[in-house]
């Protein structure tokens, strides 16, 4: 036997003795949560919570008395090590939220769950995420995906870098259709990036403006990260969604100017399409007609939004019904793909829902214990002035983007950022404006939907990157998508730069409309 078969086997048999060994662990945590369980429920059914009997040991109210200093770190610890297993986030939340009320308190107060839960089940704004989702289920099963990517690459294929800039173009208006990010960035790099490297495109650029791109569904309106904001913020949907509106515009502007002029400096990067398979001008108005009918119903939706006519829940209603009548109108409408949309919603809008829940009961305990004040004066208490506390709070959640999904991010901290922030004033930077005292949460939800761009483009654990990397030819290594979102990453942190300096870009147009 060669010294290299014996070093696979040895490594073999590592493996099998790690794998014995966790598995063995797996089954005694099992066996010993599942006793610890059946204890106290032997102690809350037939002993007095509040008398000193008990059968074999009670937990409950075993932490009665821990600071908020270590329970904070007991908490957020036990929260790090339960995702660091692969656990879902809505479980783990909801999980250890159950489970620090009842060591910290006892059986009875068990009660504040529902009274936590419940009001998100009346909150009728909820009730437009499952009809966007719907919404972009039925355009994207319509082709109508497709159809755009080639309208836009028709018209500016005949520019150095063209594909890029229709990449970038198609994302932006598949935002404003689908407000949903994975299957952006997916559904553009089958579409987009097989075309790109066929014209020998640089794949930094080519894989960077699908990236960023892609992502720009969290911010340019129906935004479903906007809509949970403004649930957790108590604020409205429609100022936020105008708010978002110039931003969003101006980092799909950055993101074109750059692969423009970098392939106008050198076209090699990003070769324009040959002459012979390039349309007229004619043939190009002709192609418009496809994008007519979604461009409508996207104008519809939004319009009827920002002018107040309808509520969130009411736009998307008409978007769901307008979206059937897109996909009728293009011949793609059947009982298969409804009941595929249908299918593709619930999951979607379950997965959102129980993670609301599960941080609901979270959040909720760990404020009720007073940590938010414990948060606000640990912050506060630095010195730093407003602007660097802000600066803390963006770096905060671009760390947190790397490790959980954005619902999690927005459920876990923004409940507990938002009065940070109310009680700063922002007084403006180097003489620029100021930010008026009742616009604060409005700009920084804004300023929280761009940072979340950025936590899905940050390497190592970005989502957008992964995203990508299921759709990527075999020879592109994740090192080169790693150098490719570092550029559009730098773009968009200028953006957020912008807007923290210029108010105006994200509070203009909401006075505009509503005063």
């Amino acid at each position: 036997m060669t010294a290299t078969a014996i070093h696979t086997a040895d490594r073999r048999g590592n493996n099998n003795l790690i794998g014995k060994l966790g598995t063995w662990l797996m089954i005694i945590a099992t066996v010993g949560l599942g006793f610890i369980i059946l204890i106290e429920t032997i102690n809350i059914a037939f002993y007095d919570p509040y008398g000193d009997e008990y059968f074999l040991f009670r937990l409950a109210g075993v932490l009665g008395n821990v600071d908020i200093g270590p329970l904070t770190y007991l908490m957020f610890g036990s929260l790090l090590v339960a995702l660091m297993m692969g656990l879902p986030l809505a479980f783990v939340t909801g999980g250890l939220g159950v489970m620090f009320i009842y060591l910290v308190g006892d059986a009875l107060m068990l009660n504040i769950i529902p009274g936590r839960i419940f009001p998100m089940m009346t909150n009728s704004d909820l009730a437009a995420i499952p009809l966007f989702i719907f919404m972009a289920s039925m355009l994207e099963r319509a082709g109508l995906i497709e159809e755009m990517f080639n309208v836009v690459y028709k018209w500016m294929g005949g520019l150095s870098g063209g594909l890029a800039t229709a990449t970038i173009i198609a994302s932006t208006i598949l935002a404003a259709m689908v407000g949903v990010i994975g299957a952006a960035v997916v559904t553009m790099g089958i579409i987009a990036l097989p075309a790109m490297l066929k014209r020998n495109y640089d794949h930094q650029i080519a894989l960077g403006s699908i990236m960023a791109g892609g992502t720009l569904g969290i911010l340019i309106p129906p935004s479903i990260l906007a809509i949970l904001y403004a649930v957790v913020a108590q604020q409205s949907v429609g100022e936020l969604y105008l708010g978002s509106v110039i931003p969003g515009l101006l980092l799909s502007g950055m993101y074109i100017a750059y692969v423009l002029v970098r392939t106008w400096l050198n076209p090699q990067l990003g070769p324009p399409v040959p002459v012979d398979e390039r349309i007229s001008f004619g043939a190009k108005l002709g192609l418009l007609k496809d994008l007519i009918a979604p461009i409508i119903l996207v104008m519809l939706v939004l319009g009827l939004l920002f002018g107040g006519i309808a509520t969130p829940v009411e736009a998307a209603g008409i978007g769901s019904f307008g979206a059937v009548l897109v996909a009728w109108k293009h011949g793609s409408f059947s009982v298969q793909a409804l009941k595929e949309a249908s299918v593709t919603t619930a999951k979607a809008s379950a997965m959102v829902l129980w993670i609301m829940f599960g941080a609901s009961v979270f959040v909720g305990f760990y404020i009720l214990q007073g940590g938010q004040a414990f948060i606000t004066e640990t912050i506060l208490g630095t010195g730093l002035p407003a602007y660097g506390i802000l600066f803390l709070l963006m770096v905060l959640l671009v760390i947190l983007g790397m490790f959980l999904d954005w619902v999690g991010i927005l459920l876990l901290a923004v409940p507990i950022f938002i009065p940070i922030v109310q009680a700063l004033e922002f007084n403006g930077l180097f003489g620029l404006p100021p930010v008026p005292g009742d616009d604060v949460v409005l700009w920084f939800g804004v300023l929280y939907l761009v940072n979340m761009q950025m936590s899905f483009l940050s390497p190592p654990f970005g989502y957008a990157l992964f995203y990508i990397r299921g759709v990527c030819p075999p020879e592109i290594s994740m090192a080169t998508i790693f150098r490719s979102s570092l550029v559009f990453l730098a773009l968009q942190a200028t953006g957020l730069m912008l807007c923290i300096l210029f108010p105006g870009l994200i509070t203009w147009l909401p006075s505009l409309v509503y005063g």
